[in-house]
């Protein structure tokens, strides 16, 4: 499923994009989000996003959201959710340029190709909003925001924020991936981008 404002793009200007889960990443990791009210933005979210933006690259949610398929929430409340969340970012005069979301159960909800870790919602980006995966960051909590990244050749940073630490200090036996770099939080791997970035216009 997506969410996002339309926007022009050359199919020849096929540009950087940087590809940010929501809880965990952005967000306050509370478990399945069943109320507006429930949602936090971290405080250096705004500080974050901002910076990516002034890099002009494209900033997109990538979320996987199996409560709508569970019965949770509905795709309204979830909704009202991501207009917080713009809300809260542009308050901290940052934007994002679209969300994309996977509703659907792990398994036995028919074949989905777009919940993490299959790329069907980075593809779909790639398509609609013309960016070059190759050349993009996919930036998250769980190894399979990681997996997804790899899966497209997109280069990977794993958050120690949400899910993050405890899987880096528990699980990483069981990985089948390994991430390109390590953040403490989605500001620290902003910057991190940043300085890539300013390198790259030397």
């Amino acid at each position: 499923m997506l969410y996002w404002r339309p926007v022009t793009v050359s199919p020849d200007n096929r540009r950087r994009a940087v590809f940010l889960d929501r809880d965990g990443t952005l967000s306050h990791e509370v478990g399945y989000v069943n109320h507006p009210d429930r949602f936090r933005l971290f405080a250096f979210a705004p500080r974050a996003v901002r910076l990516l933006n002034a890099l002009g690259l494209r900033v997109v949610v990538i979320t996987n959201q199996s409560g709508v398929a569970r019965g949770y929430f509905t795709e309204d409340l979830l909704g009202e959710v991501h207009r917080r969340m713009e809300e809260g970012l542009a308050r901290g005069g940052a934007s994002i340029d679209a969300i994309y979301y996977c509703p659907h159960l792990p398994a036995g909800d028919g074949v989905c190709e777009c919940r993490k870790p299959s790329a069907g919602m980075l593809r779909r980006a790639e398509q609609e909003l013309g960016v070059d995966l190759s050349r993009s960051w996919v930036v998250g909590d769980m190894i399979t925001d990681i997996e997804m990244g790899r899966a497209v050749g997109a280069r990977t940073i794993l958050l120690r924020t949400g899910y993050g630490l405890g899987q880096i200090t528990y699980q990483r036996d069981r990985w089948r991936v390994e991430p390109d770099v390590v953040c403490d939080n989605l500001l620290a791997a902003a910057q991190l981008i940043a300085g890539e970035a300013a390198g790259d216009a030397r």
